[in-house]
This record gives structure tokens, sequence and C-alpha cells, in this order.
């Protein structure tokens, strides 16, 4: 038995096989009833479309490379939960790819990426990064790309993103109301976007409340675990009178929570915690996590959307798509008034 290809079902119907397949694509070259002859055929011999072939035909991949920063951040695991949700419904294949955050492994993602391996990407930008020629040269190899959480605002597209310096007042203010008059801020990164919101928020909750700011309190993220909760332990030996903490990223405020433990600070009677974590186990913390809780699922899908309706309309991806969506504070005990 001949395959149930294009080829079979032109010989069938006498007609070329280039009619066969504009008339399954429903194109407008084709009558009506030359496309109810064939998709009658089709569906008799149950033929299935070749997609690798088709997709070498339109030159593209129906895939879409999804670089991240890590895994072990929880956001990223509900983001890529998004992003697969929606490749699925327009039948796009995902690759995911981590820097580790590190600059030089992005670097070479992208060029990697660029070898026609996929059609468009999804970035979110490793905290390393400063020099974002890698990111330009997308554009004249035609590879649109959409930021999520972590944007490069010099690149011309849409970001999805949260409102992350809303975010950061709120977490200041609220462990202000809370008692907190000397409140350290763990920061992510100066090079992100998120890092500087969050950060601006936090200063400008601090001033609001006539509270000025001491840059002593801000401890930059290092990306090495271990490093982290040194400086941090130090600054917490060096400024006892800390009874706060805003922690922007999951992993430093679990780590606030090593350190503390460690030098017998007690939460929330000495120092109060309050960090953005997408952990479903903050719950079960001693004391549970007062959180700023980003809606990651929402942001991979959404960001993927713009993505994949550019690519299946052959049209720019713009800035005014970009999309912000809020995030929500969660109280528990972590941050308890006394």
């Amino acid at each position: 038995m001949k395959p149930v290809n294009l080829k079979r079902l032109a010989e069938e119907l006498n007609l070329s096989i280039a009619t066969v397949s504009r008339a399954l694509q429903d194109s407008h070259e084709v009558s009506a009833a030359t496309k109810e002859r064939v998709r009658a055929l089709a569906a008799a011999l149950h033929y299935e479309p070749n997609a690798y072939a088709s997709s070498l035909r339109r030159n593209q991949s129906k895939t879409i490379g999804v670089v991240i920063p890590k895994v072990t951040n929880h956001f990223f695991s509900l983001a890529i939960n998004g992003i697969e949700e929606a490749a699925r419904q327009s039948n796009y294949h995902v690759l995911i790819y981590l820097t580790h955050d590190d600059h030089a492994r992005e670097v070479a993602i992208i060029q990697h990426l660029k070898g026609g391996r996929v059609d468009g990407i999804l970035l979110s930008v490793a905290s390393g990064t400063e020099d974002i020629a890698h990111i330009q040269s997308l554009a004249p190899a035609n590879i649109p790309v959409v930021f999520f959480d972590r944007v490069c605002a010099e690149i011309a597209t849409a970001n999805v993103t949260t409102n992350d310096y809303e975010s950061g007042y709120q977490a200041t203010e609220h462990l202000l109301a809370a008692g907190c008059h000397h409140i350290a801020h763990l920061l992510i990164s100066n090079n992100l976007s998120i890092g500087r919101n969050r950060q601006q928020g936090y200063l400008d909750a601090l001033q609001a409340h006539g509270l000025p700011p001491d840059a002593d309190l801000v401890l930059p993220d290092t990306t090495n675990r271990a490093h982290n909760e040194e400086l941090l332990r130090e600054l917490l030996q060096r400024r006892p009178d800390i009874d706060g903490i805003f922690a922007s990223v999951e992993h430093l405020a679990v780590s606030a929570y090593h350190v503390c433990r460690e030098l017998g600070r007690r939460i929330p009677e000495d120092v109060k915690i309050v960090g953005f974590s997408n952990l479903e186990s903050v719950s079960l913390f001693d004391p549970p996590l007062t959180t700023i809780t980003q809606p990651a699922h929402d942001i991979g899908r959404e960001a993927a959307r713009i993505l994949l309706r550019a690519l299946e309309k052959k049209r720019p991806i713009l800035p005014s798509q970009s999309v912000v969506l809020n995030s929500e504070l969660v109280q528990r005990r972590s941050s308890e008034q006394g």
C-alpha cells in the first residue's frame, strides 16, 4: 500500500501536489469544491500531515527557545508551565536553556539558538548581563524575542513583568506597619530592572515614612549562597538594630531564615521577614513566610502568547504589547506584629 502523503492524494484526485497542499491549508487560490474533495479523501485515507516537512517548506522549526537563569527558583518552574501550555495550544515545541545567571553562558546559548533551531525566544536575563550585543544580534537574524520577569529595556520588544516597584513599596510599608524601624534590603541585582524597581519601592516607602535611606542596609546578591549568608551574617552582627528584612528574591529569604536561626535572632520577635517567593512550602516554614507572590504561570503564558501570535501572523513584536501583572502580598507569621 502506498503511503498516505500529498503525492498519493494528488494522484488519486488527478490534481497537482501544490493544489492539494493549498487546499489542505484552506488557501483562497483553491475553489471550495476542490477543497471539499481533497478534505474528504484525506479523511477517508487517514492522512496525517508531516509537520517536519511542512516546517522546512515554511522555513520554520515550530519550536521556541526559553532561556532562564535557574529552575531552583519556583517562579521559573511555574512560568515554564504557562509557556508550555500556550505553546501546546499553538502546536509549538519548547526548548529550555539555563544560564545559571552567567553572562558568558547566556551569550553562548543565544549564539546556539541563532543557528535556526528556534523561530523565536522567550528570555529572562541573567543577573550578570551588562553587555547586550548578543541579544541585539537576534534582530538581524530575524529571531523575535520577548522578555519576561527580567527584561532588557534597551531592546525594542514586548516585556511581561509584574508591578515590581509597587510590590517593593508594599513589602517595606508592611514591615514598617508591623513596627520595624531598621529594614535591611537583600537586593537581587542592580543590573536587572526588577532589582532596581524593587529597591526603589523600598527606598521610597522609607522616605514616605520619614526614614532616611541607609546604604549599609542594602545587601546585593552574589549568586553564591554561602557567600550571601556570610555577608548577611556580618551585617546582622554589625547592625544589631536591624529589625526587618525585605528579600527581593526567593533564595535570599531562605538564607535570611538560616542566618537568623544561626545567630539566635527570633522571627518575628527580633526580626520580621518579607520575601518574594512562589514556593508553596513557605506556609510550612517556621514561622511561615510572608511573601510577595507573583502570577508566574500567567507571566509565562502571556509572554508565550505574544511571541506565538507574532510568529503565526508574521508581524513584528512591539513594546506597546508589553504587559504588567500584579503580584500579591500574602501575610503570614514571619512579619507578625508582636
